[in-house]
Protein backbone atom coordinates (compact mmCIF):
# COMPACT_ATOMS: atom_id res chain seq x y z
CA UNK A 1 0.00 0.00 0.00
CA UNK A 2 1.08 3.41 -0.83
CA UNK A 3 0.06 6.91 -1.49
CA UNK A 4 0.60 8.06 -5.46
CA UNK A 5 -0.59 11.84 -6.21
CA UNK A 6 -1.79 12.90 -9.67
CA UNK A 7 -3.58 15.20 -11.40
CA UNK A 8 -7.73 15.42 -11.79
CA UNK A 9 -9.05 13.38 -14.30
CA UNK A 10 -13.14 12.99 -15.37
CA UNK A 11 -14.62 10.36 -13.11
CA UNK A 12 -12.93 11.30 -10.18
CA UNK A 13 -15.65 13.23 -8.65
CA UNK A 14 -17.77 9.75 -8.55
CA UNK A 15 -14.94 7.53 -7.19
CA UNK A 16 -14.18 10.19 -4.22
CA UNK A 17 -17.89 10.21 -3.38
CA UNK A 18 -17.90 6.86 -2.67
CA UNK A 19 -15.47 6.97 0.18
CA UNK A 20 -16.09 10.71 1.27
CA UNK A 21 -19.68 10.29 1.48
CA UNK A 22 -21.61 13.18 2.55
CA UNK A 23 -19.94 16.71 3.22
CA UNK A 24 -19.47 17.07 6.67
CA UNK A 25 -19.79 21.00 6.78
CA UNK A 26 -21.67 23.49 4.32
CA UNK A 27 -17.91 24.55 3.40
CA UNK A 28 -17.45 20.89 2.12
CA UNK A 29 -20.65 20.58 -0.13
CA UNK A 30 -19.81 24.39 -1.86
CA UNK A 31 -16.01 23.57 -2.55
CA UNK A 32 -16.59 19.99 -4.00
CA UNK A 33 -18.01 21.71 -7.12
CA UNK A 34 -14.33 23.60 -7.44
CA UNK A 35 -12.76 19.81 -7.53
CA UNK A 36 -12.21 19.33 -11.55
CA UNK A 37 -9.96 19.33 -14.19
CA UNK A 38 -6.93 21.56 -13.72
CA UNK A 39 -7.26 24.93 -16.53
CA UNK A 40 -4.31 26.69 -17.63
CA UNK A 41 -6.36 29.88 -17.28
CA UNK A 42 -6.94 30.63 -21.13
CA UNK A 43 -9.96 31.79 -23.22
CA UNK A 44 -11.08 33.35 -19.82
CA UNK A 45 -11.33 30.11 -17.59
CA UNK A 46 -9.87 30.95 -14.31
CA UNK A 47 -6.90 30.03 -13.64
CA UNK A 48 -6.69 25.98 -11.51
CA UNK A 49 -4.56 23.29 -10.38
CA UNK A 50 -6.51 20.31 -9.07
CA UNK A 51 -4.72 17.07 -7.49
CA UNK A 52 -6.06 13.64 -6.29
CA UNK A 53 -4.32 11.36 -3.81
CA UNK A 54 -4.36 7.34 -4.63
CA UNK A 55 -4.44 4.87 -2.36
CA UNK A 56 -2.25 2.13 -4.26
CA UNK A 57 -2.95 -1.54 -3.62
CA UNK A 58 -1.60 -4.58 -5.83
CA UNK A 59 -1.55 -1.63 -8.75
CA UNK A 60 -4.92 -0.86 -8.43
CA UNK A 61 -5.30 3.21 -7.04
CA UNK A 62 -7.98 4.50 -4.96
CA UNK A 63 -9.07 8.28 -5.09
CA UNK A 64 -8.88 8.81 -1.48
CA UNK A 65 -8.12 12.78 -1.22
CA UNK A 66 -7.71 15.57 -3.18
CA UNK A 67 -6.87 19.38 -2.93
CA UNK A 68 -7.52 22.37 -5.75
CA UNK A 69 -6.14 26.07 -5.91
CA UNK A 70 -7.54 28.26 -8.10
CA UNK A 71 -8.10 31.99 -9.15
CA UNK A 72 -11.26 34.13 -8.66
CA UNK A 73 -12.46 37.36 -10.81
CA UNK A 74 -14.03 38.32 -7.52
CA UNK A 75 -11.48 38.55 -4.80
CA UNK A 76 -7.98 38.53 -6.40
CA UNK A 77 -5.67 39.17 -4.19
CA UNK A 78 -6.04 35.37 -2.94
CA UNK A 79 -6.44 32.06 -4.52
CA UNK A 80 -9.30 29.82 -3.03
CA UNK A 81 -7.89 26.77 -1.62
CA UNK A 82 -9.60 23.68 -0.90
CA UNK A 83 -8.43 19.82 0.53
CA UNK A 84 -10.31 16.76 1.91
CA UNK A 85 -9.13 13.59 2.69
CA UNK A 86 -11.25 10.41 3.59
CA UNK A 87 -11.99 9.96 7.21
CA UNK A 88 -10.07 6.56 7.30
CA UNK A 89 -7.03 8.30 5.83
CA UNK A 90 -6.34 11.84 7.77
CA UNK A 91 -3.67 12.24 10.13
CA UNK A 92 -1.43 10.19 7.61
CA UNK A 93 0.34 13.13 5.78
CA UNK A 94 -2.28 13.48 3.08
CA UNK A 95 -3.87 16.90 3.68
CA UNK A 96 -0.15 17.94 4.38
CA UNK A 97 1.35 17.23 1.03
CA UNK A 98 -1.23 18.36 -0.71
CA UNK A 99 -1.24 21.43 0.98
CA UNK A 100 2.31 21.80 0.31
CA UNK A 101 1.61 20.58 -3.58
CA UNK A 102 -1.01 23.42 -4.16
CA UNK A 103 1.40 26.16 -2.57
CA UNK A 104 4.03 25.09 -5.08
CA UNK A 105 1.22 25.27 -7.82
CA UNK A 106 0.39 28.53 -6.39
CA UNK A 107 3.56 29.75 -7.10
CA UNK A 108 3.27 29.75 -10.75
CA UNK A 109 -0.14 31.13 -11.27
CA UNK A 110 -0.58 33.25 -14.16
CA UNK A 111 -1.62 36.79 -11.98
CA UNK A 112 1.47 36.34 -10.13
CA UNK A 113 -0.83 35.69 -6.62
CA UNK A 114 0.11 33.08 -4.25
CA UNK A 115 -1.80 33.60 -1.27
CA UNK A 116 -4.08 31.11 -0.46
CA UNK A 117 -7.17 31.37 1.80
CA UNK A 118 -10.16 28.66 2.84
CA UNK A 119 -13.35 28.60 4.24
CA UNK A 120 -13.64 26.23 7.49
CA UNK A 121 -16.22 25.67 10.28
CA UNK A 122 -15.02 26.26 13.93
CA UNK A 123 -14.59 22.96 16.03
CA UNK A 124 -14.09 20.56 12.85
CA UNK A 125 -10.87 18.99 11.45
CA UNK A 126 -10.92 21.02 8.40
CA UNK A 127 -10.47 24.43 11.20
CA UNK A 128 -7.23 22.38 12.85
CA UNK A 129 -5.60 21.29 10.17
CA UNK A 130 -5.70 25.25 8.80
CA UNK A 131 -4.86 26.39 12.18
CA UNK A 132 -1.82 23.71 12.01
CA UNK A 133 -0.19 24.97 8.85
CA UNK A 134 -0.45 28.84 9.62
CA UNK A 135 -4.06 29.92 8.26
CA UNK A 136 -5.12 32.49 10.27
CA UNK A 137 -8.81 33.84 10.38
CA UNK A 138 -9.50 37.29 8.80
CA UNK A 139 -13.18 37.14 9.07
CA UNK A 140 -16.23 35.44 10.42
CA UNK A 141 -19.13 35.14 8.85
CA UNK A 142 -22.84 34.24 10.17
CA UNK A 143 -26.21 33.76 8.53
CA UNK A 144 -28.77 34.69 10.54
CA UNK A 145 -32.54 34.49 10.34
CA UNK A 146 -34.70 37.64 11.62
CA UNK A 147 -37.69 37.26 13.03
CA UNK A 148 -40.84 38.71 11.99
CA UNK A 149 -41.53 41.88 13.45
CA UNK A 150 -38.52 41.82 15.58
CA UNK A 151 -37.28 45.23 15.90
CA UNK A 152 -40.28 48.21 16.18
CA UNK A 153 -41.35 50.14 12.92
CA UNK A 154 -39.67 53.71 12.36
CA UNK A 155 -41.63 56.52 12.22
CA UNK A 156 -41.20 58.72 9.30
CA UNK A 157 -42.40 62.54 9.11
CA UNK A 158 -45.13 63.12 6.71
CA UNK A 159 -43.84 63.70 2.92
CA UNK A 160 -46.29 66.80 3.32
CA UNK A 161 -44.81 68.66 6.47
CA UNK A 162 -43.28 71.47 4.35
CA UNK A 163 -46.83 72.22 3.18
CA UNK A 164 -48.58 72.37 6.75
CA UNK A 165 -50.06 68.95 7.47
CA UNK A 166 -49.66 67.18 10.51
CA UNK A 167 -46.48 64.34 10.69
CA UNK A 168 -47.15 60.97 10.42
CA UNK A 169 -50.27 61.07 8.03
CA UNK A 170 -51.06 58.29 5.11
CA UNK A 171 -47.81 59.40 3.34
CA UNK A 172 -45.81 59.10 6.23
CA UNK A 173 -42.20 57.96 4.44
CA UNK A 174 -43.51 58.04 0.85
CA UNK A 175 -40.98 60.40 -0.14
CA UNK A 176 -37.78 57.89 1.53
CA UNK A 177 -38.65 54.45 1.31
CA UNK A 178 -39.13 53.20 -1.78
CA UNK A 179 -39.59 50.26 -4.80
CA UNK A 180 -36.21 50.82 -6.63
CA UNK A 181 -35.55 48.48 -9.93
CA UNK A 182 -32.65 46.26 -9.71
CA UNK A 183 -31.77 46.80 -13.09
CA UNK A 184 -31.03 50.95 -11.58
CA UNK A 185 -27.90 52.44 -12.20
CA UNK A 186 -28.07 54.39 -8.80
CA UNK A 187 -28.68 50.94 -6.88
CA UNK A 188 -26.01 49.02 -8.64
CA UNK A 189 -23.38 52.20 -7.72
CA UNK A 190 -24.38 51.69 -4.12
CA UNK A 191 -24.37 47.80 -3.64
CA UNK A 192 -21.17 48.24 -5.60
CA UNK A 193 -19.71 50.66 -3.16
CA UNK A 194 -21.13 49.06 -0.19
CA UNK A 195 -19.61 45.53 -1.05
CA UNK A 196 -16.25 47.05 -1.56
CA UNK A 197 -16.29 49.19 1.75
CA UNK A 198 -17.36 45.73 3.71
CA UNK A 199 -14.32 43.62 1.88
CA UNK A 200 -10.89 45.52 2.73
CA UNK A 201 -10.11 42.88 4.32
CA UNK A 202 -9.99 41.12 0.70
CA UNK A 203 -10.54 43.92 -2.05
CA UNK A 204 -12.80 42.25 -4.63
CA UNK A 205 -10.95 45.34 -6.62
CA UNK A 206 -12.42 47.79 -8.69
CA UNK A 207 -16.77 46.89 -9.40
CA UNK A 208 -18.76 48.24 -12.56
CA UNK A 209 -21.97 49.13 -12.80
CA UNK A 210 -22.05 45.71 -14.94
CA UNK A 211 -20.32 43.51 -12.43
CA UNK A 212 -22.39 44.41 -9.47
CA UNK A 213 -25.07 43.71 -12.19
CA UNK A 214 -23.85 40.56 -12.86
CA UNK A 215 -23.00 39.29 -9.73
CA UNK A 216 -25.79 40.99 -7.44
CA UNK A 217 -28.80 42.12 -9.14
CA UNK A 218 -29.46 40.07 -12.29
CA UNK A 219 -32.51 37.42 -12.45
CA UNK A 220 -29.91 34.74 -12.47
CA UNK A 221 -28.29 35.54 -8.94
CA UNK A 222 -32.81 35.43 -8.06
CA UNK A 223 -32.51 38.99 -7.38
CA UNK A 224 -36.26 39.97 -7.81
CA UNK A 225 -37.01 43.04 -5.71
CA UNK A 226 -35.44 46.05 -3.39
CA UNK A 227 -36.35 48.45 -1.22
CA UNK A 228 -34.45 51.90 -0.42
CA UNK A 229 -34.44 54.07 2.18
CA UNK A 230 -33.51 57.80 0.93
CA UNK A 231 -32.43 60.85 2.79
CA UNK A 232 -35.33 63.47 3.14
CA UNK A 233 -35.57 65.50 -0.10
CA UNK A 234 -34.57 69.03 -0.38
CA UNK A 235 -35.66 72.09 -1.68
CA UNK A 236 -33.14 74.80 -3.13
CA UNK A 237 -35.82 77.49 -2.53
CA UNK A 238 -36.57 76.50 0.90
CA UNK A 239 -38.84 74.30 2.73
CA UNK A 240 -41.98 75.94 1.29
CA UNK A 241 -41.08 74.62 -2.28
CA UNK A 242 -41.48 71.44 -2.67
CA UNK A 243 -38.01 69.84 -4.20
CA UNK A 244 -37.62 68.81 -7.25
CA UNK A 245 -34.99 65.20 -7.01
CA UNK A 246 -35.19 62.38 -4.47
CA UNK A 247 -32.69 62.19 -1.85
CA UNK A 248 -29.93 60.19 -2.04
CA UNK A 249 -29.75 56.51 -1.07
CA UNK A 250 -29.32 55.72 2.40
CA UNK A 251 -29.75 51.64 2.55
CA UNK A 252 -31.36 49.31 0.91
CA UNK A 253 -32.07 45.97 0.92
CA UNK A 254 -32.69 43.69 -2.16
CA UNK A 255 -34.34 40.52 -1.67
CA UNK A 256 -33.73 36.88 -3.44
CA UNK A 257 -35.95 34.07 -4.55
CA UNK A 258 -34.63 30.86 -4.16
CA UNK A 259 -35.46 27.70 -6.47
CA UNK A 260 -38.16 25.63 -5.48
CA UNK A 261 -39.62 28.45 -2.52
CA UNK A 262 -42.52 28.17 -0.91
CA UNK A 263 -45.14 30.50 -0.90
CA UNK A 264 -45.06 34.16 1.38
CA UNK A 265 -46.66 33.13 4.87
CA UNK A 266 -45.33 30.04 5.06
CA UNK A 267 -42.90 31.24 7.69
CA UNK A 268 -39.61 30.39 5.52
CA UNK A 269 -37.45 33.03 5.72
CA UNK A 270 -36.40 35.23 2.12
CA UNK A 271 -33.13 35.65 1.72
CA UNK A 272 -32.04 39.57 1.77
CA UNK A 273 -28.95 41.47 1.57
CA UNK A 274 -29.03 44.81 3.07
CA UNK A 275 -26.25 47.51 3.20
CA UNK A 276 -25.89 51.06 3.12
CA UNK A 277 -24.27 54.53 1.81
CA UNK A 278 -20.75 53.57 2.69
CA UNK A 279 -19.92 57.79 2.98
CA UNK A 280 -22.56 57.89 5.32
CA UNK A 281 -21.34 58.50 9.20
CA UNK A 282 -21.27 55.23 11.71
CA UNK A 283 -24.57 56.25 13.50
CA UNK A 284 -26.31 57.49 10.66
CA UNK A 285 -25.64 54.22 8.97
CA UNK A 286 -26.43 52.12 11.55
CA UNK A 287 -29.68 53.75 12.17
CA UNK A 288 -30.68 53.62 8.59
CA UNK A 289 -29.87 49.69 8.45
CA UNK A 290 -31.79 49.28 11.44
CA UNK A 291 -35.03 51.03 9.91
CA UNK A 292 -34.79 49.19 6.44
CA UNK A 293 -34.67 46.10 8.23
CA UNK A 294 -37.43 46.64 10.45
CA UNK A 295 -39.08 47.20 7.47
CA UNK A 296 -38.31 44.23 5.43
CA UNK A 297 -38.90 42.23 8.13
CA UNK A 298 -41.96 43.31 9.56
CA UNK A 299 -44.45 40.59 8.31
CA UNK A 300 -41.99 38.12 7.30
CA UNK A 301 -38.47 36.77 8.76
CA UNK A 302 -35.74 37.46 6.50
CA UNK A 303 -31.95 35.41 6.48
CA UNK A 304 -28.71 37.57 6.24
CA UNK A 305 -25.39 37.03 5.44
CA UNK A 306 -23.23 39.21 8.62
CA UNK A 307 -19.60 39.71 8.44
CA UNK A 308 -17.94 41.07 11.26
CA UNK A 309 -17.08 44.11 8.90
CA UNK A 310 -20.51 44.91 8.20
CA UNK A 311 -20.89 47.54 11.69
CA UNK A 312 -24.14 48.34 10.77
CA UNK A 313 -25.80 45.74 10.40
CA UNK A 314 -23.88 44.11 13.15
CA UNK A 315 -25.23 46.77 15.43
CA UNK A 316 -28.70 45.89 13.87
CA UNK A 317 -28.98 42.27 14.50
CA UNK A 318 -26.82 41.57 17.06
CA UNK A 319 -28.93 42.65 20.34
CA UNK A 320 -31.93 40.96 18.33
CA UNK A 321 -29.43 37.81 19.12
CA UNK A 322 -28.61 38.31 22.44
CA UNK A 323 -32.58 38.88 22.99
CA UNK A 324 -33.83 35.75 20.93
CA UNK A 325 -35.53 37.77 18.22
CA UNK A 326 -32.86 36.43 15.62
CA UNK A 327 -31.40 33.09 15.78
CA UNK A 328 -28.24 31.58 13.65
CA UNK A 329 -29.32 29.77 10.71
CA UNK A 330 -26.00 27.40 10.45
CA UNK A 331 -22.94 27.38 11.82
CA UNK A 332 -20.48 30.08 11.44
CA UNK A 333 -17.92 30.56 9.17
CA UNK A 334 -14.08 31.14 9.32
CA UNK A 335 -12.31 32.81 5.95
CA UNK A 336 -8.69 32.12 6.67
CA UNK A 337 -5.41 33.09 4.97
CA UNK A 338 -1.95 32.49 5.27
Amino acid sequence: MGIEYREWRDGDDLALLEVWGDPETSQAGQFRGALTVSSSGAQGEPWRRCIVAEDVVDGIGIPVAAGVVYEAALHPERLWAYIEVARDHRRTGIGATLLTMLRREAEESPSGVSRLRAKVQPGTPGAAFAETFGLKPIQRSRLVVVDAAALRLPVFPSSGDAGGRPANDEDAGSDVVMDLATGSVELSDVVGRYYSSIHGWDSPGSLGVGQVQKLFLDELTGAHGAIVLRARPESAFGSAVAPTKKGRIRAFAVSYAQAGQVEEGSGQPTDVFIGHEPDLEPEDAAEAVRDLLSLVAYQHPVMLELDDSMTALRAAVEPLLAGGKARPAEAETLIVSD
